[in-house]
């Protein structure tokens, strides 16, 4: 018979830090694929898109604002259109409502992308936390 005795040591301040670096990366590539899958459900068109499909775009400002910014402190992302870039339309299409006295049915085109992301989302952390 064989036994064999093991110790070890750990630094919890050392984990956290890899948990929150590693949630931080994994979080950034969730958004640029959220970002992506929202940007090419948009397509230039001159004409509108039908109520219910992602909107279309004349010169692609809608597309373009798609941005997304990290919080490293709170852990957290935000993804969608930039207010500075497209104004309140991209509210206007997602949730239906009135932008420059014009009313916009609900064209969804953020809620779709995460839809269609969401199966590939675990993989962005899967694996993130090594040796810590």
């Amino acid at each position: 018979m064989i036994t064999a005795k093991a110790k070890t040591r750990m630094d919890p301040r050392k984990l956290n830090q890899a948990i929150r670096r590693a949630n931080f990366r994994g979080l950034g590539h969730a958004a640029a694929s959220i970002r992506l899958q929202a940007r090419h459900s948009i397509r230039k068109s001159p004409r509108k898109s039908a109520p219910g499909s992602p909107p279309h775009t004349r010169q692609g400002r809608l597309r373009n604002a798609i941005k997304y910014a990290l919080a490293s402190d709170k852990q957290s992302v935000v993804i969608g259109p930039d207010v500075d870039v497209a104004g309140n339309s991209g509210k206007a299409h997602e949730f239906g409502g009135r932008f420059r006295r014009e009313h916009y049915p609900k064209r969804p085109f953020m809620g779709p992308a995460l839809d269609k992301s969401k199966d590939r989302l675990p993989a962005f952390w899967a694996g993130s936390v090594k040796g810590a």
